[in-house]
């Protein structure tokens, strides 16, 4: 065995679960000066890490005798995001330190608090859980920290994303000081600075992830799609790939239930994680995955979160990440303990540029591909099909009888298609699509128009960011000087200082001329000037490159607008002559649009 010299429990422990070597997580944590230390751990999930603060926590827990000793208190508490990282993190150690004579609990929500508070009236040594369950039973007296040894914050950034702050903080400051803390995350974002700072002392700093990539055991590729062909493509790239195990990730669970029924309908094993789904649901889809009764897994970013499927080798961004951590998140289901993984995101033409940027903040490098077409997929059914043909089978009696008969009725190559075709035909069919080429991007983003929008006129008013232009008084604003409703106003586009807006062509002189009316009528001294656009909103974005002088023209120094409006006030059912605060979505962006 390739570990440095350990309690001779946890040795024989390893070696009858086979492991071989440490890996580099693990061996950090092994290393002298780590020994007693306060940890902050930089690691993936699926790199060994319950094994290393299993491994790093033993001089804490472990006696003379490689033995944990009686204890009615816990010595040990593991804090885990969700219930199946906890249940997990559980037999991990529990095998772990079986030889060692620890009393593990599993303290989650979802299960029965009364048998939970039996355990730990019993005396377990060692206590894994979640941050909501542990702090009732902290708060129901039922759960005593007294004589707590270690603490362990296992994916300390998931527990923090998810609200978990004032739960962690409430029960660390019911350890004792003298208690070792190892905090273990994937990212290190500043909250979980500011935790190490607040509950660590003389913290080691370990970290494993490499900086080149999010994640070494993962290939990453880019698909463009059109966005009416998302379910098509992610049909296609489940058949093209034939994964033993696939995730695809959304983002509401209204979008998994609805991906989760188009996959059955279309032939394929599935289950599906979102919120809406009991503990006892949950249970029941992990099973289906890990008995290979199910092959794909529709879930959110939360309900999919600890979860540990070792069979799975890709993942399906349905929809965007809405951040680089939560692509890492996702992604980092698959390429677990050294296996090869692949993850896929499905990018509409329009969010490349976005996908771009996100991929860069993650310092991942992906391949921009096209979804597989029905013969990319045809291909690849015929090389494993092949594959699986050739390799070398016992045939008995039986076959042997059923093989001639075959021979004697069929030619060989008639026999061959029809193999082909009963393969082929357990399958669910490709789905044909739109070739990714510059007039299909244009008519998809055609498609993108509301119906009665095909046909517009761009107009312009002469404001924009620079004068806190919104969306939410311009609106009213168009209504009320257009004499029309807001089903009327297609997309609006802000500029550092103008602003178009679609109008449909048939009520577009009706709009421009009512527009000019109620500017004469209108009680401000200095209306906002409302007129037809030649070009449109290629001004915006050569706008957003340089800065332009107060008469719109390029060149000259940039100059500070004045605010040339009156806000509506609602609350105070007045005009106030105040700016609107700036659109909070348009703060950082060269356009803001409303469709």
């Amino acid at each position: 065995m390739n570990f440095p010299p350990l309690p001779a429990s946890l040795e024989a422990a390893l070696a009858e679960r086979g492991y071989a070597s440490a890996t580099p997580v693990q061996a950090e944590v092994m290393q002298p000066e780590a020994l007693g230390r306060d940890l902050v751990v930089s690691a993936q999930t699926g790199s060994g890490k319950t094994i290393a603060f299993g491994i790093a926590m033993a001089g804490e827990l472990l006696d003379e005798s490689d033995t944990i000793p009686f204890s009615v208190q816990p010595l040990a508490l593991i804090i885990a995001p969700t219930r199946e990282l906890a249940l997990q993190v559980s037999r991990e150690l529990a095998w772990l330190y079986s030889k060692a004579g620890a009393r593990v609990a599993t303290c989650v929500g979802g299960m029965n608090p009364q048998q939970e508070r039996k355990a730990l009236r019993s005396g377990a040594t060692i206590v894994v859980g979640t941050p909501g369950r542990l702090r009732d039973h902290l708060e129901r007296g039922a759960l005593d920290l007294s004589a707590l040894k270690a603490v362990v914050l296992d994916e300390a950034d998931e527990m923090l994303d998810m609200g978990f702050r004032e739960e962690l903080e409430e029960i660390l400051d019911a350890t004792p000081e003298t208690r070792r803390t190892l905090l273990f995350s994937a990212t290190m974002p500043r909250p979980i600075e500011a935790l190490a700072r607040r509950y660590q002392r003389n913290a080691l700093r370990i970290a494993t992830i490499s900086e080149g990539r999010g994640h070494g055991d993962i290939s990453y590729q880019a698909v463009t799609v059109s966005p009416p062909e998302i379910e098509n493509a992610v049909v296609n790239l489940l058949r093209y790939h034939e994964a033993e195990t696939a995730m695809l990730f959304c983002a509401t669970r209204e979008k998994v239930r609805h991906l989760h029924s188009t996959l059955q309908e279309r032939g394929f094993t599935v289950v599906a994680l979102s919120g809406e789904h009991s503990q006892s649901e949950r249970n029941q889809a992990l099973q289906a995955l890990r008995d290979r009764r199910a092959r794909v897994c529709v879930a959110t970013d939360v309900a999919a979160r600890g979860i540990d499927l070792p069979s799975l080798s890709l993942v399906i961004h349905v929809e965007i990440p809405r951040d680089a951590e939560t692509l890492q998140h996702r992604s980092g289901r698959t390429g677990r303990a050294g296996k090869k993984g692949t993850a896929v995101l499905i990018v509409p033409f329009s969010r490349r540029k976005r996908v771009e940027s996100m991929l860069r903040n993650a310092k991942v490098s992906a391949e921009w591909t096209d979804a597989p077409d029905r013969d990319a997929i045809k291909a690849k059914d015929r090389e494993r099909l092949l594959e699986k043909l050739l390799a070398p089978v016992e045939v008995d009696e039986g076959d042997k009888v059923l093989a001639e008969r075959l021979l004697a009725e069929r030619t060989p190559t008639e026999i061959a298609a029809m193999l082909v075709q009963a393969h082929r035909a357990s399958m669910p069919e490709p789905e044909d699509l739109i070739a990714n080429t510059p007039e299909a991007r244009r008519e998809a983003q055609k498609d993108r128009h509301r119906p009665g929008f095909e046909d517009t006129v761009w107009f312009r008013m002469a404001l924009g960011r620079r004068q806190n232009a919104d969306p939410r008084w311009i609106l009213p604003l168009l209504c009320r000087r257009g004499h029309i409703t807001r089903n009327e106003v297609g997309a609006i586009r802000i500029g550092p200082d103008e602003t178009f807006f679609q109008i449909p062509r048939p009520i577009a002189d009706k709009f421009a001329e009512a527009a000019a009316r109620s500017a004469q009528s209108d009680g401000d001294e200095d209306p906002v000037t409302i007129e037809m656009s030649e070009t449109g909103p290629r001004e915006v974005a050569r706008g957003n490159r340089r800065e332009r002088s107060p008469h719109g023209q390029a060149g000259g120094p940039p100059v500070k607008a004045k605010p040339r409006f009156k806000k509506f006030d609602k609350a105070k059912g007045k005009k106030n002559g105040k700016p609107g605060k700036p659109f909070k979505g348009a703060k950082n962006s060269s356009k803001t649009e409303r469709h």
